[in-house]
């Protein structure tokens, strides 16, 4: 009850005065256990509740939800029984006599149909049984009269918390953020990274339970985990000493891990319980390596777990190819535990990113849901690796990202050359050893090469006092530039309502420069952040505000108009339908000497996809099947070889079931209902349109490059 704990206390203290609520409270059955789990300090802190409230319809466990929480149940699509009780409901203005409670109940059910009336009248009525059932389920608990010499849990304590942490984050996490002074913030707006991995939300129903003896070790649902929540342990026999009970291990699989043993962990505190990982799991449904069990039957075991692994088990990152699935899953994501959406479509792809490049990471975000996800005071998901390296992460304005990232490569630019002329500078020194010289040599050598830069400016930083006794101030300079010997990767991340719409003009003048710059765009097809409005990534045919009617055009291609240019690296990319193509345009597009642009359609919430969130992997995949997304990648580099530079990669033709997949997101379904006719026109547009985009990008793929022999 730690988190309720934390929450509970703050609006009293804010309001100076005692706080009334009505709280959905998490019980197995009517009243049990309250008075042993439930904080005496609640009365202590002036807190009165009206009731205590239990919904067990339908036998389905709810948890408490009460304050910031206020009408939001943390379920999936539960939330008009929630309704029912807590927050802006029925029930809270009974509770709060502040309305009649027959009128709120006309109220919410009037809500409901203009809310979800576009879904069709089943889901409207639905809803309006589920405020029914909610209503009929409550039961007032009395208050046990333990409960005013309780003690259990009337204190948290944060051991360990450093001052930031304990100053700042703490108070605000406790909507205490108004009474911090001035003093206490950061004057250039600067938070420290790995600060979301204190706030252990506890919020998901259900999370993963790792069936270990079902498990092929292929580490899909780590890849694809949007808040990197479900990590692989590799451990050695030495390091399990002391393990607890629960700590299931079995040996590891693969020529690279023998003699190890390995073990899915799930963070139960931080996972959000969406189920993608179980979705993605490709072993036989009756023998699933995951199962979504209530959070309550894991997070006891799974946090001692976790710590244990923690304090006792090293990373094993240096045993298998960076670049490769299973091998990018050794790594330690340095992008977790972020705000974003459960089952979102855009944090698996930032977090692979980080743990291919993300040491050495310059990110300008555009402001947008990554931005929000990114970097929400006073916490940041991006995180430092076991030597304290991670990715730098900076955010200006909506509009501007692509020329905010192009002058942060620029400045970068400028100062590796300054650092190059030190370097030579001191080659020339006499006095200096042989060892120290190799390692000039060789940074010069390898300064664009990411692993040799590293290498060599490491011995260099090492092995400066030869040249520290023949020029010191030249030994100074290069001890003080020491952070640019490794060559930085440097990222633009937005969305496609930035790069197709109000940042256009910015990327596209960052792609003509020509510059060493990669631009992720999380392509949602629509402003999810700002509302859902209409972008010029919106498809012919989509809902969205702005165009309400469908839209009437259709989807800017923007991948298309950056290949004009010939000597940019452009990929379109979907993790659900192939994993391994998305590592390759990311290792391509990093290593390109020059402007690289990577679209990744990212499924949304405003989508409204109606198998849920948690099946955002499967959906990019069949978008991939029926022609709806193309997967490809252009890269200028093949044309110096004479070969076609664009490449095809999902060559098969379009399924047929294009109708199929509109017919599961709201966005394409709602029209049906609201204008059958011209929907119906509007999706035969669009089928015909992107069947014709896949015979030319086809057509493209096979042509054969002018310089070429044939």
């Amino acid at each position: 009850m730690t988190n309720f704990a934390q929450r509970l206390r703050a609006p009293a203290r804010q309001q100076e005065q005692p706080a009334t609520f009505a709280v959905l409270f998490y019980v197995i059955t009517h009243g049990a256990k309250n008075d042993k789990t439930m904080p005496g300090y609640m009365l202590e802190n002036g807190v009165e509740l009206a009731d205590w409230l239990t919904i067990t319809a339908d036998g389905q466990r709810l948890y408490l939800a009460i304050d910031d929480y206020l009408g939001m149940i943390r379920g999936q699509r539960t939330d008009c029984r929630a309704y029912a009780a807590v927050g802006e409901s029925p029930e809270y203005f009974k509770l709060a006599n502040v309305i009649d409670f027959d009128k709120a109940v006309a109220l919410l059910k009037e809500s409901i149909k203009k809310t979800y009336g576009m879904k069709g009248d089943k889901i409207v009525n639905m809803n309006i049984a589920a405020v029914d059932k909610g209503m009929d389920a409550l039961v007032e608990i009395k208050y046990p009269e333990s409960w005013a010499d309780a003690t259990e849990g009337a204190e948290v304590c944060h051991c360990g918390d450093d001052d930031y942490i304990a100053g700042v984050v703490r108070p605000i996490l406790a909507q205490r953020g108004d009474k911090l002074p001035v003093s206490a913030m950061e004057p250039a707006g600067i938070m420290p990274l790995g600060t979301a991995a204190c706030e252990k939300r506890g919020v998901a129903i259900n999370v993963p339970e790792w069936v270990a003896d079902n498990c092929i070790q292929c580490c899909q649902c780590s890849f694809v985990c949007p808040h990197a929540a479900i990590r692989p342990v590799v451990a050695n026999d030495e390091e399990l000493a002391g393990a607890p009970e629960s700590f299931v291990t079995v040996p590891a699989k693969g020529k690279e891990l023998t003699g190890m043993k390995f073990r899915m962990q799930v963070y139960a505190e931080d996972c959000l319980g969406c189920g993608s990982c179980v979705e993605v799991c490709p072993t036989k449904p009756e023998k699933r390596a995951l199962t979504m069990k209530p959070l309550d039957t894991q997070i006891d075991a799974q946090v001692a777990n976790l710590a244990f692994a923690e304090a006792n088990v090293s990373i094993k990152d240096d045993l298998m190819a960076r670049d490769t699935v299973k091998g990018s899953q050794l790594q330690q994501p340095l992008h977790e535990f972020s705000g974003a959406c459960a089952g979102c479509g855009e944090t698996p792809y930032v977090k692979v990113l980080t743990q291919l490049f993300g040491e050495r990471m310059l990110i300008a975000n555009a402001t947008g849901c990554s931005s929000i996800w990114g970097a929400s005071s006073p916490t940041t998901p991006y995180t430092t690796n076991k030597d304290g390296f991670g990715p730098a992460w900076g955010n200006s304005l909506f509009e501007d990202a692509a020329e905010f990232g192009c002058g942060i490569g620029l400045g970068y630019k400028q100062r590796r050359g300054a650092l190059a002329l030190a370097v030579k500078e001191a080659l020339a020194t006499e006095g200096i050893d042989d060892e120290l010289k190799a390692s000039l040599q060789g940074w010069l050598d390898n300064m664009e090469d990411a692993e040799g830069s590293r290498k060599f400016g490491e011995e260099i930083l090492d092995n400066l006092d030869s040249l520290s006794e023949a020029n010191h101030a030249l030994a100074h300079k290069l001890w003080d530039m020491g952070d640019l010997f490794t060559k930085k990767s440097v990222w633009i991340f937005g969305g496609d309502g930035w790069a197709y719409d109000i940042g256009y003009g910015g990327l596209d003048h960052v792609l003509a420069s020509g510059d060493d710059i990669n631009v992720l765009v999380m392509d949602t097809e629509v402003y999810s952040n700002t509302g859902g409005q209409a972008s010029k990534s919106t498809p012919l045919g989509a809902i969205a505000q702005f165009a309400a009617a469908g839209k009437r055009i259709g989807k800017k291609d923007l991948g298309r108009m950056a290949m004009s240019y010939g000597y940019v690296y452009v990929a379109s990319i979907a993790m659900g339908a192939d994993k391994q193509q998305v590592l390759k345009a990311f290792r391509e597009a990093e290593a390109y000497k020059g402007p690289s642009l990577i679209i990744a359609y990212a499924p949304c919430i405003n989508q409204g996809i109606r198998k849920g969130m948690g099946k955002s992997q499967e959906e990019e995949k069949l978008a991939v099947q029926t022609g709806y997304w193309p997967l490809y990648r252009f890269n200028p580099e093949l044309a110096k070889e004479g070969k076609n530079p664009f490449q095809l990669d999902y060559t098969k033709d379009p399924n047929g079931e294009l109708q199929a997949f509109l017919a599961g997101e709201t966005r394409f379904a709602a029209l049906d209902k609201k204008d059958p006719e011209v929907s119906k026109q509007l999706k035969a547009e669009l089928d015909k349109a992107y069947n014709e985009r896949h015979a030319l990008y086809k057509q493209l793929a096979s042509l054969p490059h002018p310089g070429s022999e044939n």
